[in-house]
């Protein structure tokens, strides 16, 4: 399952609730509800820094005047839940084996994709 995103303000722990965007040919700042997807020249904010944002000198701030609210969970996160519950249920299977077809003193152990061939005598 994927994470909830976080602020990108450095040490900030809290979810993320409002995307910031910066139009520079317009020398504006805007901030808005949570991206629906985290692109590369955007920042997430919490609540608090989304409200408290400033721009440089000569900047306008454009902010949504509404609540910020965090996204509801969408049917991938609840599929990626599903889908780590069953591999967590799932009985752990050991894939050590012997070849038995070979000579005693020649046999191979396997550990999963490894083969393990000990050392002539």
């Amino acid at each position: 399952m994927r994470s909830p995103r976080r602020c990108s303000r450095n040490g900030c722990p809290r979810q993320a609730v409002a995307t910031l965007t910066y139009v520079y040919n317009e020398s504006t700042a805007v901030v808005g509800p949570l991206a629906a997807f985290a692109e590369p020249h955007t920042y997430d904010l919490c609540e608090q820094h989304a409200r408290s944002l400033t721009a440089p000198r000569g900047w306008d701030v454009v902010r949504h005047e509404g609540e910020f609210e965090p996204p509801p969970p969408t049917t991938d996160d609840l599929v990626a839940l599903a889908e780590a519950v069953r591999e967590a249920a799932r009985p752990v299977q050991r894939q050590d084996e012997v070849d038995i077809d070979l000579p005693t003193g020649q046999q191979t152990g396997r550990r999963g994709h490894l083969r393990v061939i000990p050392p002539a005598k």
